[in-house]
């Protein structure tokens, strides 16, 4: 009784306090005691509105709490958290920020023994709804507010080492806590201005991130979905997605805030609530998407965890699903959630930025695989409705262009595998630009490894190379194995390109960089002469006035050729190609620029009549390249060979689109050659007249098939039987026979190949018997005629 003064406004008496506070440390016994005593004192106080004394209680309770460390302190802390919980159901807010700050006092202190009786769920309680206040002073609601935020934390410091208490991890505390926190750091980050509280220098917004970040740096691996699930349902109750800004900001805290091994685990709590609002709206899809790619970046390198297709195959999932909705104009056919074609685009590109945020953080041996992965999901023509099967064969490219500008590999064989790269050429063929354009951009992004590919996005005729500053190194073994391999595959589909009708400038502008970098990247001299080759071959392409090719094409193609061999005849550096190639180029300046990319790539394009005068001086001649290379000690063999587009893959799609490429034939002219050419089809067997099929003939058919199955059947287990019972002679002898049997036909096969050939006058000469010619197998060929 002697601690507090006759009038409260003189505060606790110091003397008496320290006397209070040795015999509480001398006799540790006594501590419950006293503790109950001020307890009982202070919940009178309390009742009878006598706040001055309220206080001073509390303070002195603070103080033994802060000097008494014994064992015994546990009764005690009863007493004092007994307090606590007076104050704070009280309602003036004075005492419940009291009652907080004591409580604060306490949650940093260690206890030397843990208890096992205490509870925590009235404080959880308590400060979330502090936390929520909204007392009509704004000023008092803030000071409440931030009571309740620091009460949360000394919970969690309190609970989150210790034990023996109630798991705070669990979901009944953690949906109370993380939304309090969260609508906390919504309020003060959305208000015009930032507030401060007098008696401190932090904002609520600074005090609720420092609380939700220490929250999340405790963490363990099994409580991360315990923390994150309830930011999830936050977002989703609140409709805050759609803002985007405040749940990107959420997630930044928390990608920032756990140990960096367990990122992996909010990645896919995100991906399964992507998956578990698949028929939300689009704002809603992208807004999750638009958090998902800004947590990728924020992750350590390579964590994605275990299941990094499982990643890729959840967007792309959401891809295809967005282009359904897309044609559909609705999410959902049982619900009136309309969709629009604006809002399904933007979610579309926010997948797509983010397949790319997260191939970023993979290695990359991993980022190949899932270049394969995304190559095995484009759909193959005809499954899907043309238009559904065209967008999502865009969209695909489109991730899939995303994975490969963030892929760097010195192996080109590693890169584009036959199996990558047989598909990915075979799109170049399909029908729709856009899809032709995109293949041609990841094959560049591919090759190109020396970041060269913005040098060439200009097509047109430089005279001087040296100023682009090219970085160029010597080709290494794997390049020139690659090139071996592939090389045939990559020119037929460049000349088959510009086959292409509906080509425009930017195709023929993405096949200059694609030529470009081949030679830049993996040219030897045997790709070189591959390559001057293709650039005539195409030149003859344009010349041979082909029905399919439009004027604007051929002189596109023209122009295209003469860029490239003006690149390539300063990267080879033979004085005299490049003079021819000088030559041509300025003669056509002068007579007709129209096949030059100056004038073709114009806008609007200039472009002549007609074609029918173009030939000789303004043409770069095959005879006069070859002379001049060969004095050089380039392959003239090989220059003097026309180059022809091979078929080499053996790929479906390829052969889908080699039908597409053979002038597209109709059906009908398909079916009359096959009967044409079918024997069964012959005038004779059309004109005879049909057999007329009654329920009889159908009858006995269906009989006579049972029975010829009955007998089948019957005829193998005899087969079996006798092999498994007849003596092992018998068996030898029947195999004997037959081998002779297949001895005696092959003879005679060999017989008929030694016979002598027939004479031009029809028989032998007279009364000479025929020599006998050279058997074939054993004839030799020159090497000329040996394929």
């Amino acid at each position: 009784d002697n601690i507090f003064p006759e009038d409260p406004e003189d505060g606790l008496v110091k003397a008496n306090m320290e006397k209070l506070t040795f015999y509480a440390l001398s006799a540790p016994e006594k501590l419950d005691r006293i503790g109950a005593y001020l307890s009982e004192r202070l919940s009178r106080d309390v009742a009878r509105n006598r706040y001055g004394y309220v206080c001073i209680a509390m303070e002195a309770l603070d103080q033994l709490l802060m000097a008494c460390h014994c064992q015994s302190i546990n009764l005690f802390v009863e007493s004092f958290l007994t307090m606590v919980r007076k104050l704070l159901e009280a309602d003036k807010p004075n005492l419940q920020i009291l009652g907080t700050n004591s409580f604060v006092k306490f949650a940093n202190i260690e206890e030397d023994t843990a208890s096992y009786h205490r509870s925590y769920d009235f404080f959880v309680s308590r400060f979330s709804e502090m936390c929520h206040s909204s007392y009509e002073d704004p000023d008092v609601r803030t000071r409440i507010r931030m009571a309740g935020i620091r009460g949360l934390q000394g919970v969690v410091r309190k609970t989150v080492n210790d034990e023996l208490q109630a798991n705070i991890w669990d979901p009944q505390h953690m949906d109370q806590i993380v939304p309090s926190l969260l609508f906390n750091l919504q309020v003060h980050v959305e208000s015009a201005r930032p507030i401060y509280v007098a008696s401190t220098s932090e904002s609520p917004a600074e005090l609720t991130e420092r609380c939700f970040r220490e929250l999340l740096g405790r963490a363990a691996y099994g409580n991360i979905k315990n923390a994150v699930k309830p930011v999830l349902m936050h977002l989703d109750n609140h409709s805050l997605w759609e803002g985007k800004s405040f749940a990107v900001r959420c997630f930044r805290i928390i990608m920032y805030s756990i140990q960096s091994q367990h990122s992996h685990l909010v990645i896919q709590q995100l991906l399964g609530h992507l998956d578990a609002n698949s028929k939300s709206s689009a704002t809603v899809r992208s807004g999750i998407v638009e958090v998902l790619s800004d947590s990728a970046v924020i992750e350590a390198s390579g964590s994605v965890g275990p299941t990094v297709l499982e990643v890729f195959n959840t967007l792309l999932k959401q891809l295809r699903l967005s282009v359904d909705y897309e044609l559909t104009g609705s999410c959902d056919p049982y619900d009136s959630n309309k969709t629009t074609t604006d809002q399904e685009k933007q979610l579309q590109e926010a997948v797509i930025k983010t397949i790319g945020s997260f191939a970023n953080t993979l290695p990359i041996y991993q980022r190949s695989e899932v270049m394969l992965f995304i190559m095995g999901k484009i759909p193959i023509p005809g499954i899907y409705p043309a238009l559904g099967s065209r967008m999502i064969q865009v969209m695909l490219l489109k991730s899939l262009l995303q994975v490969a500008e963030c892929y760097e590999s010195s192996n080109m064989l590693t890169a584009l595998p036959s199996s990558f790269l047989e598909p990915l050429l075979s799109c170049t063929l399909m029908e729709d630009p856009d899809i032709r354009l995109l293949v041609l951009s990841i094959l560049i992004s591919l090759i190109d490894r020396h970041q060269n590919t913005h040098k060439f996005t200009l097509l047109s005729i430089l005279s001087d190379i040296s100023v682009l500053k090219l970085k160029v190194e010597k080709c290494s073994r794997q390049d020139n194995l690659f090139m071996k391999k592939h090389g045939h595959r990559l020119y037929r589909h460049i000349f088959l390109a510009c086959l292409e009708e509906n080509s425009g400038r930017s195709h023929y502008e993405a096949l200059f960089t694609l030529l470009a970098l081949l030679s830049v990247e993996l040219a030897n001299e045997e790709v070189v002469v591959d390559l001057i080759r293709l650039a005539l071959a195409l030149q003859d392409l344009a010349l041979a006035n082909d029905e399919r090719l439009s004027l604007y094409n051929r002189c596109a193609v023209h122009a295209l050729c003469a860029a490239y061999l003006s690149l390539i005849s300063q990267l080879t550096t033979v004085p005299a190609f490049c003079q021819h190639i000088h030559e041509v180029i300025e003669l056509r300046q002068k007579e007709v620029p129209n096949l030059l990319p100056e004038d073709v790539f114009s806008d609007p394009p200039r472009i002549p009549a007609s074609l029918e005068g173009v030939e000789g001086a303004v043409l770069f001649q095959q005879c006069k390249i070859t002379e001049v290379l060969g004095g050089s000690g380039y392959n003239i063999e090989r220059l003097n060979t026309p180059f022809t587009p091979q078929i080499t893959g053996t790929h479906t799609h390829t052969h889908a689109h080699e039908d597409r490429l053979s002038r597209r034939k109709s059906i009908v002219d398909t079916i009359s050659m096959q009967i044409d050419m079918d024997p069964r089809y012959s005038p004779d067997t059309l004109q005879s007249p049909a057999e007329e099929i009654t329920f009889e003939t159908l009858k006995n058919a269906m009989v006579d098939n049972a029975n010829d199955e009955e007998q089948e059947k019957e005829k193998r287990r005899l087969l079996v039987e006798r092999f498994q019972t007849a003596p092992f002679e018998d068996l030898a002898a029947h195999c004997g026979a037959k081998s002779s049997l297949l001895q005696s036909k092959l003879d005679q096969i060999f017989e008929l190949t030694i016979r002598p050939p027939p004479s031009p006058s029809g028989s032998a000469s007279q009364g000479q018997t025929p020599s006998r010619s050279v058997p074939v197998y054993e004839m030799k060929f020159p090497d000329l005629c040996v394929y």
